[in-house]
């Protein structure tokens, strides 16, 4: 059948909008769809501020992690690691660890995960082990009846190395006689969540670049002419640092290996593409393996595949007969699962007198250790419409971990360039930064598909209310020792849809109703608003749904990442509930004597003949059901209107996701401390299913982006490679004491393109943080800090250069 058109609330506003605040946009409503849902304040539960329904299990301690996993028979896992940056392997002996007492395997990984490769493998010196690369890779495992045989056994194995040259420094590294770290041209594929680099790119030496680019595709117009036209050009150089990703829950698994199947307890962003990379290394059909991953505490992007550390403890379970627990130390996830590359950003920046940008060219170099994706260049090729973009992003190579997806890759180090910049150009102007902002954020003419500015326009005028922003002064304003100010910043990000997004409900005679999906719930709260969906399309609350989410042997469900999930899973959950409510009624209306169109449901009833008819209560309707369960499995589909852009499984929506953040903080001049006393936080991600939810996010980002900004930096050491920090103790994070007072605004947003035309919120929530940060900095002190993190030795020494001059 051909689609029906139909008509959609259309439009930005802030929370609580009516109808009659906004437009319409009639879209191709496929078969099989359900009707338009009306805004949030005309529906019963989504969009309603609803606590986590797995939150008591959390707290109390009931919920499981894998880390709390226990199988009968199991063991333990430890993992021997390269203590040296570069180093070839020339044999190894674990004939002791074999004999050691309660060790029943150990195995020497062969391949290598994670970071980059060579395109020819043939330019490598022939080895049966693969070359040392960092300090902490991997070499081989060893499985035991505890945990402390395991880790006595595993420094019994010993290694002969032939160490190498090596360099750990981005700008060492790009020297002509530095140490190479592959000795050709190598390539590192993107993840489930992103990550990596285009293949293909030039590589001379350790540097693999420039990879050139525009907004979404090749550079725009010319630079040259660009500069030539402008009026008021700005430039300058920012370095940002190394940040790991430190999620509460380490990395982990429990592999447990039989004849007929494989089954992994895995703290995992993708419970999907764990199996699919386990399928492929141990050349077993998917239909054979079961990953399970019931809670997950954190992963920030590093956890989307199986690692080396899955790969050892399949391999040790599959020896040994028995399940392997391996967990990683909070070194090892320091030193070997992934990190945010570092920057170093040459950003130039023209305009006409009256704002007009004419040219943005922005160089960047970053070092993601052996792995690739250190470019940048997002928010410059994508945030302000210009005539001429250039964007030239170089990935150096150097002995350290590889880099793995970071919520929103490249974003907040090119945001806190760009915005720095933007700001600049401003005051170069004699203009306000938000009146700046105002005239350049605009959406290009793209046939309706680009309708981001409208949004952020409308956030800068409720922050810059709020915060107080009529009432900023001058930088360098206050007389000390304590000063403060006021700064801004916005971000960008994009509508990423997975269609490996499936679900299947179930209603049962006993009235119960099932949502069952192998999506993850990562700590973001997926599982709440998956209930709030199914309950609103079914009469019911949100904990009378059971949510079974987290297992491959569930429907498929897309990877957590990207600030993906919510718009890819929930329109699925709803159209499902939809199907299952039209087999619901019919099965029900020859045993109530109705039509099943006079059948309603609302309020935990089933309402015959609409409001004011007779009804009873869901229970007691189900119990009449002809059979057992009524269920449907639910694929999700094309956004209507179809997509912006192609990607990978997926595309791109319509319009982005995005928010403006403005700080406030105070500088001690004598110490140096910078203290974020307030954010103001005014974002928009399509309908808000859970507003509560978001607003946990929004808070942990920009949490996270204050700690990026002012305290995390991996440090590693010049004359051995090792990481200095490797802990939670001189690894500083940001703690309760240095949080913020945080005020959040939620727009609604309103397109048309699915079902619950809803986004995520991950990625847009921390990106700008750091950006708005500096800004306000500035704003107190009157000179720019454009290094990361601000600590105060660096506030310190700009305020002596101001000083000096």
């Amino acid at each position: 059948m051909p689609d029906t058109n139909a008509k959609f609330p259309a439009g930005v506003a802030v929370s609580g909008a009516k109808a009659s605040d906004l437009g319409q946009v009639e879209r191709p409503l496929p078969e099989g769809e359900p009707p338009p849902w009306p805004v949030n304040a005309e529906l019963s539960v989504v969009g309603k501020r609803t606590p986590r329904l797995d939150g008591r299990a959390k707290v109390t301690g009931t919920a499981t992690y894998t880390a709390d996993v226990r199988l009968p028979g199991m063991l333990y896992g430890r993992i021997i690691r390269s203590p040296h940056p570069h180093a070839r392997v020339k044999s190894i002996d674990t004939s002791a660890a074999d004999t050691y007492p309660g060790v029943r395997a150990t195995h020497v990984l062969e391949h290598l995960r994670g970071g980059a490769t060579l395109r020819d493998p043939a330019k490598e010196t022939p080895s049966r082990y693969p070359v040392v690369r960092y300090v902490g890779q991997p070499i081989a495992a060893v499985a035991a009846v505890t945990q402390a045989a395991a880790d006595e056994a595993a420094r019994l194995i010993k290694i002969e190395y032939e160490t190498l040259p090596f360099v750990i420094d981005l700008e060492e590294a790009q020297k002509s006689d530095a140490p190479l770290v592959f000795p050709g041209p190598a390539d590192q594929g993107a993840s489930a969540g992103g990550g990596g680099g285009p293949s293909g790119v030039p590589q001379t030496g350790n540097v693999r670049g420039p990879a050139r680019g525009g907004p979404l595709g090749p550079p725009r117009g010319d630079v040259k002419k660009g500069f030539d036209a402008a009026e008021v050009i700005v430039e300058a150089t920012y370095r940002t640092q190394v940040q790991t990703h430190s999620p509460l829950e380490s990395h982990g698994v429990v592999a447990d290996w039989k004849p007929d199947q494989l089954t992994v307890y895995s703290s995992t962003q993708g419970t999907s593409t764990v199996r699919d990379e386990l399928a492929e290394v141990f050349d077993v059909p998917k239909a054979r393996i079961r990953v399970v991953t019931e809670f997950m505490g954190g992963g920030f992007g590093a956890k989307f595949g199986i690692g080396n550390f899955g790969v050892l403890a399949v391999h040790l379970s599959k020896k040994a007969g028995a399940p392997v627990r391996m967990m990683l130390d909070r070194k090892e996830e320091h030193l070997a699962v992934g990190n945010r590359p570092n920057s170093i950003q040459r950003l130039r920046i023209g305009a006409k007198k009256d704002g007009t940008l004419t040219a943005i060219h922005l160089v960047s170099h970053g070092t993601g250790g052996t792995g690739t994706g250190a470019g940048a260049g997002g928010p410059a090729k994508n945030m302000y419409p210009c005539p001429n973009i250039l964007v030239e992003e170089s990935d150096v190579f150097t002995h350290a971990g590889p880099a793995a997806a970071f919520r929103a890759p490249g974003h907040p180090q090119g945001c806190f360039a760009l915005e720095q910049s933007i700001d600049e150009l401003a005051e170069k102007l004699g203009m306000d930064p938000l009146a700046l902002r105002d005239k350049i954020d605009y959406d290009e003419d793209q046939g309706g598909k680009n309708v981001d500015s409208e949004a952020r326009k409308l956030e800068r005028k409720i922050g810059a209310e709020k915060i107080g922003w009529s009432k900023r002064r001058p930088p360098g304003s206050d007389k000390g020792p304590i000063m403060r100010g006021i700064g801004v910043a916005q971000s960008i990000w994009y509508r990423i849809v997975d269609l490996d997004a499936a679900c299947e409900v179930r209603v049962s005679r006993d009235g119960s109703v099932e949502l069952l999906s192998a999506v993850q719930d990562i700590g973001t709260g997926i599982r709440t608003a998956l209930a709030q969906v199914v309950a609103e399309e079914l009469g019911l609350r949100p904990s009378d749904i059971v949510v079974r989410i987290g297992d491959t042997a569930h429907p498929v469900g897309p990877a957590s990442g990207g600030s993906k999930t919510t718009g890819s899973i929930t329109p699925a959950a709803r159209t499902a509930a939809h199907q299952v409510r039209k087999k619901f009624v019919a099965a029900l209306a020859p045993a109530l004597g109705a039509d099943p169109a006079a059948l309603k449901l609302a309020d935990g009833k089933v309402i015959i003949g609409g409001n004011g008819g007779k009804s009873l209560t869901f229970r007691a309707a189900a119990a009449r059901l002809p059979t057992e369960q009524v269920s449907a499995m639910v694929n999700r589909a094309v956004d209507y209107g179809g997509f912006e852009s192609g990607r990978g499984k997926g595309g791109l929506g319509v319009g982005g996701l995005g928010g403006v953040q403005f700080a406030a903080v105070a500088v001690d001049t004598e110490t140096g401390i910078i203290k974020v006393e307030r954010v103001v936080a005014v974002h928009d991600c399509g309908r808000p299913i859970n507003p509560l939810g978001l607003e946990s996010q929004i808070n942990g980002g920009i949490l996270q982006g204050i700690s990026y900004a002012l305290y995390e930096n991996r440090v590693l050491d010049r004359g051995s490679g090792h990481m200095l920090n490797a802990n939670f103790e001189q690894y500083k994070i940001l703690g309760a004491r240095e949080a913020p007072s945080i005020e959040i605004v939620l727009l609604e947003e309103y397109r048309g393109r699915s079902s619950t035309d809803a986004g995520g919120i991950g990625e847009p929530a921390t990106i700008p943080t750091s950006a708005a940060v500096a800004n306000a900095v500035y704003n107190a002190i009157g000179v720019r800090l454009r290094d990361l993190p601000m600590t105060p030795a660096r506030v310190l020494e700009a305020l002596a250069r101001k000083e000096a001059k």
